[in-house]
């Protein structure tokens, strides 16, 4: 794997690509152990800065996305986190299959006249830490929609319209 590897996580409500993220948080998952999160977080900052260009008045708020990252990386729940909109994943290698329902959930956030950060996960690794077996999968707010199907494009619709619903629900 390439520490020139760019990987998009969230920092408040927009996604940034980071530089070398993977590389780092594999070096440092194996030496963080039970270290207090602030400790963690001047570490994944130290090796990070020197790669991305992190804004001074967000400085907190990027270190809190690693420390996040790295928990999600080591499979440890990450409490206090609400999705900021809607965010999408379609997992699968690139098939047609995958390909379809990439193109089908487009269609559908475009007939609902909806916004999302959609991402077609194709790494095998990214994918196995889902824990989803089968592909192609949809994933709609961290929840898992569908596995070995695409399905059809008003089921998407209708999936996206109700999770939609609810996280509004949530923030008010």
């Amino acid at each position: 794997m390439s520490s020139d590897e760019i990987t998009q996580i969230r920092v408040n409500r927009n996604l940034v690509g980071i530089v070398g993220l993977r590389r780092v948080l594999e070096d440092v998952a194996e030496t963080s152990g039970d270290r207090p999160d602030d400790e963690v977080e001047a570490e994944l900052m130290k090796r990070l800065a020197s790669r991305n260009y992190i804004p001074a008045r967000v400085r907190a708020d990027y270190g809190r996305a690693f420390v996040r990252e790295l928990r999600t990386f080591q499979g440890r729940a990450v409490q206090g986190q609400t999705p900021a909109g809607l965010e999408i994943q379609v997992l699968g290698p690139g098939c047609p299959q995958c390909d379809r329902l990439e193109n089908d959930v487009m269609a559908a956030l475009a007939e609902l006249n909806l916004s999302a950060d959609l991402r077609h996960v194709t790494d095998v690794k990214e994918i196995g830490r889902t824990g989803v077996m089968g592909m192609p999968a949809l994933i709609i707010n961290g929840r898992v929609v569908a596995v070995g199907v695409a399905p059809p494009k008003e089921k998407i619709k209708r999936w996206i319209e109700e999770i939609s619903n609810q996280e509004e629900e949530s923030w008010k």
